[in-house]
């Protein structure tokens, strides 16, 4: 998650001295080896493999090193050595464009299946925003260490296959609501489409916004000496 009117400036401050830690720091001893068809260190690296978006994106202040790889745009992974300092360093994700008004959609889910470390600080999430980025949609499927979402609590919902504690808030720059699942977990399918519907009819939250992207990926706080978060599998689907 990048506040949409920090992030010029944020990536104007930290970019070159960012660009200047990854290229002292990442090596051949850094991240571990994949097989990948792709893989980058760069702050900013991206690439489309099957339809998916994929995105190294190291955006917050104090970033430290990582690497994404990619055998397909859902079979992935990230190794990230992020100090352990308060603040979100950055979310590598695997992004599916949408692009339709939510009244337009007839489906929209996805299946998840992650190893995650049992150190650090980070949540695995989906991102999930509108076409002019006024609303952003946070669904939390597991989390560790100290992060929380933004906002105040506003009860909790079963919706799309999971029950979730939902908070609303604002950073400034665009509405968020964040969805944490009551409990963790590493696999699963969320029907995304119901969750939406609920923000828009049922709380009145927005209205019939246009989804942008769907993006799933792994929101990182901390990751002192270097952690592993891998995307065994991921889908995005509908329309």
């Amino acid at each position: 998650m990048a506040p949409k009117t920090l992030r010029g400036t944020v990536r104007a401050l930290i970019a070159p001295a960012l660009a200047l830690a990854l290229a002292a720091t990442v090596g051949p001893a850094s991240a571990p080896a994949h097989a990948a068809v792709w893989n980058s260190c760069d702050q900013w690296g991206n690439t489309t493999l099957d339809g998916y978006i994929l995105y190294n994106n190291i955006w917050g202040s104090g970033a430290g090193s990582q690497c994404v790889w990619a055998n397909s745009g859902t079979n992935w992974g990230v190794w990230a050595d992020h100090p352990n300092t308060g603040g979100i360093k950055s979310y590598p994700n695997s992004k599916k464009v949408i692009n339709k008004p939510i009244s337009s959609l007839s489906s929209l889910t996805s299946t998840y299946r992650v190893t995650v470390p049992s150190a650090g600080a980070y949540n695995t999430s989906y991102d999930i925003w509108d076409t002019d980025h006024d609303y952003e949609i946070m669904l939390w499927v597991n989390h560790h260490g100290a992060v929380g979402p933004l906002g105040t609590a506003q009860g909790t919902v079963s919706l799309g296959g999971h029950t979730w504690n939902v908070y609303k808030g604002s950073n400034g720059a665009n509405e968020v609501f964040s969805f944490l699942r009551t409990s963790d977990s590493t696999s699963g399918t969320v029907n995304i489409l119901p969750v939406l519907k609920w923000i828009k009819d049922t709380k009145g939250w927005m209205g019939d916004e246009t989804i942008g992207d769907v993006q799933f990926g792994y929101e990182i706080t901390s990751s002192a000496g270097g952690l592993d978060f891998r995307t065994d599998s991921l889908t995005v689907s509908g329309g």
